[in-house]
Parts: C-alpha cells; sequence; structure tokens
C-alpha cells in the first residue's frame, strides 16, 4: 500500500519517529524524499548521501535488533511555503537496557513537493554535557 503525501513537515516528523521506533525500514523511506541530494548523518558516522547510501544505514540500524525509544523536547522550527527545519532533542532509550544515554541533538529538514512533504536532511550528533556547555562559554566554534 502506498503511503499517502503527507501534508505537513509535522506529519513527516512523526511518521520519520514512527517508524524509527518500530525499525520499519519501508516506513522510513516513505518518509524520505526520492532524491539524489538527501543527506543522513548518524551520531558519530560519515554523511551519507542519496537513497541507497540512506536506506542501507538504515537497514543496518534496524537489524541491529534493538527496540528505541524516542522523546523529543525542545523543538524549534524554522517554516518556510516549501522547506522547514526542526532541531529537536530526541532522547533515546532502548528496551532492556540500564544505562540512559545522553540525549542527541537533531536537525530535521522537510521540502514540499508534488509528493507531499518529505525529509531531505537529517543530522544527529551527542548533545553536550552540562560540564562541556560550561567549560565552552566564550568560545565559538563558527
Amino acid at each position: 500500500m502506498k503511503q499517502p503525501p503527507f501534508s505537513t513537515a509535522q506529519e513527516t516528523e512523526n511518521a520519520f519517529y514512527d517508524a524509527l521506533e518500530k525499525a520499519d525500514l519501508e516506513a522510513m523511506m516513505t518518509v524520505w524524499a526520492e532524491d539524489d541530494e538527501i543527506v543522513c548523518v548518524h551520531p558519530g558516522g560519515m554523511r551519507l548521501t542519496g537513497v541507497e547510501q540512506v536506506r542501507e544505514a538504515w537497514r543496518q540500524i534496524f537489524n541491529g535488533g534493538a527496540v528505541l525509544r524516542i522523546k523529543l523536547r525542545q523543538l524549534q522550527t524554522i517554516d518556510g511555503k516549501t522547506l522547514t527545519v526542526h532541531s529537536v532533542y530526541e532522547q533515546i532509550s532502548i528496551d532492556g537496557g540500564t544505562e540512559q544515554p545522553p540525549p542527541m541533538i537533531a536537525t530535521n529538514i522537510y521540502q514540499h513537493a508534488d509528493n507531499g512533504w518529505r525529509m531531505v536532511v537529517h543530522h544527529a550528533s551527542p548533545a553536550p554535557s552540562r560540564l562541556e556547555t560550561e567549560s565552552r562559554r566564550g568560545k565559538l566554534l563558527h
């Protein structure tokens, strides 16, 4: 059954995190634009471009067998007519795990086209700890 177009960037984001929690590769790929310019960067990973690299990375993650639970907080959005940027904190937990991993900061970019809203960029990295944040005050990287 073909996925109907997502009518909003938020609907697309909801489907992205739902597919991630369910480890559903086909649902995950319906979220992404079918474009060789899509970009995905997993925490500590290389930049992946194009549908094939993105699909393969998600396939490997899902085949790892971990059941993930994701809680989002501090959503910041930049909305445009055809492009929307979401910045969120992802608190990811692994079912059956005893440790609470540090949160991730993710930037998700969605583009509107004839087939509705689709993800074109997902970039996640570990959030700095409070101590790291305090020691970096006043130091700019860019």
